[in-house]
């Protein structure tokens, strides 16, 4: 390629209605757009607190070290467990999905004993398994499981889970990625001890940073560790000199500035709606939808009772062509949903409703394009 043959990136962007990322609102690209200020002028650091303090109410905490981490979903899920796991900790996850299995994978890699906790893919998390789990393991120190599971479109039911946990003394760590503005989620009624989402999804962000919350008991644990944290970058001791409190903040690294302007109005954008009022716009598009996919004879691989709204899991039909229909509604419509995951590559679709692409206008050019591509 000639230099004098690249030209500037421009996007033509579909609209999004797969598992995240979710459509980007206006104002939130402007806030992104913003010019970029120094990572400690005085100016951003009232923005990180005034961030920290929305986030806060989004996710129903008092907690002090809630925060977004300055990288994807991703590191904040190694953040919680590289901080509160150390070698020889005993660790109960609960996986029915893809996103569970990447919980054991963390426990592992910090040196945990990980105790796996199963349920078939599209069933929730039973409790009595969990229960049953802690008896046999009394020096259980964590249980860690995914509330709103992307990969099948389950709901656990993070209420039950924590207070079983509670019953057995351990600290619980709750992947939020998917759950966080879409579904009710309380942090401390439910007494979880470290949590991590996402930006891109039903806060409708863009991709890039990841909030967490972390309890003082959680704190206190990554406080009074035996060993170092084995990640530099992540070790929350070393974090809390810059996401602390007032003027004086250490270095810690250069913070995406423009992300977090974004990240930021997306949090106002939220609470200006009412985080009540998101989690029942969601699940009074998912009513609509629903309607909309079952007039086509699509079916739920997901029992109503424990269904996610805003992460649609349906059958592809007998002799329809997964990656074919996919295309097709991509570049005809203009419209991208998602492929299945793990054990159901190939067998579902992945039907988001996160954020801004939650919307009866979305879920009507939805069906419109299934239709016409169904019925071909």
């Amino acid at each position: 390629m000639s230099v004098t043959s690249i030209k500037s990136f421009k996007a033509n962007p579909p609209t999004l209605m797969g598992p995240g990322p979710s459509d980007v609102d206006e104002r939130v690209l402007r806030a992104l757009a913003q010019p970029t200020l120094g990572h400690l002028d005085p100016n951003f650091i009232g923005l990180m607190d005034e961030t920290k303090h929305l986030l806060q109410q989004i996710f129903k905490t008092k907690n002090e070290m809630t925060m977004p981490i300055s990288a994807p979903g991703s590191a904040g899920m190694e953040a919680c467990f590289v901080n509160l796991v150390e070698p020889g900790d005993k660790v109960i996850v609960c996986q029915n999905g893809v996103f569970g299995g990447r919980m054991y994978q963390n426990v592992v890699r910090s040196g945990g004993e990980a105790i796996l906790v199963e349920d078939p893919w599209g069933e929730q998390t039973k409790p009595e398994k969990l229960m049953a789990a802690l008896a046999a393991n009394p020096d259980t120190k964590i249980v860690a499981f995914v509330h709103a599971e992307t990969s099948t479109g389950v709901e656990n039911d993070a209420k039950t889970l924590c207070a079983i946990s509670k019953e057995y003394g351990c600290l619980t760590i709750v992947d939020t990625v998917t759950s966080l503005a879409g579904i009710p989620l309380y942090v401390d009624e439910w007494q979880i001890d470290a949590t991590y989402s996402g930006t891109q999804k039903c806060l409708s962000c863009v991709p890039g940073l990841s909030p967490v919350s972390f309890s003082e008991l959680a704190l206190g644990k990554i406080k009074n560790r035996k060993s170092p944290v084995q990640s530099w970058f992540l070790d929350l001791n070393l974090i809390l000199g810059y996401w602390g409190q007032g003027t004086a903040r250490a270095y810690h690294h250069t913070a995406p500035v423009n992300s977090i302007y974004a990240f930021h109005e997306s949090l106002v954008a939220v609470l200006q709606e009412g985080i009540e009022d998101s989690w029942k716009r969601h699940a009074q598009t998912h009513d609509y939808l629903r309607e909309g996919l079952e007039s086509l004879g699509l079916n739920f691989t997901v029992d109503e009772a424990y269904r996610l709204p805003q992460l649609n899991v349906v059958r592809i039909p007998e002799g329809i062509d997964d990656a074919i229909t996919r295309r097709r509604l991509l570049n005809e419509f203009g419209l991208e949903i998602g492929a299945g995951l793990g054990e159901f590559a190939g067998r579902v679709w992945r039907i988001g409703l996160m954020g801004s692409s939650c919307s009866k206008t979305n879920v009507d050019k939805c069906i419109s394009a299934l239709r016409e591509v169904l019925g071909k």
